[in-house]
């Protein structure tokens, strides 16, 4: 499993904008194949600060997978004009993993 994060800086005032637009972009991440679960959080003390979080099987399921599909070009439409800086994406893998109390209540 491969854990994709991005900090995302959107635009001052377009944050709605932004938000409704993810939305609409959800399901065009979550048809793709490789791909197991996204979240996309918002910081609580930075406004228009956002963590998306992207679970994918393989690092080739997003650079290759996704990156390379006409389903990523409909989701550069939709949110790439939002952000300010462009945001830098990490993969990362896992070392460590455990659940706390709060996980498994939402299982």
């Amino acid at each position: 499993m491969i854990l994709e994060a991005v900090m995302l800086s959107v635009k001052s005032g377009t944050e709605q904008n932004f938000e409704t637009a993810f939305q609409q972009a959800s399901p065009l991440i979550s048809s793709m194949n490789g791909y197991i679960s996204h979240e996309l959080h918002k910081c609580v003390e930075v406004r228009g600060k956002y963590l998306l979080l992207v679970k994918w099987e393989t690092l080739e399921a997003h650079i290759i997978g996704f990156r390379g599909s006409p389903e990523y070009q409909q989701w550069k439409q939709l949110l790439h004009h939002f952000y300010e800086p462009f945001p830098m994406v990490e993969h990362f893998e896992p070392i460590i993993g455990g659940r706390g109390q709060e996980a498994e209540g939402r299982r």
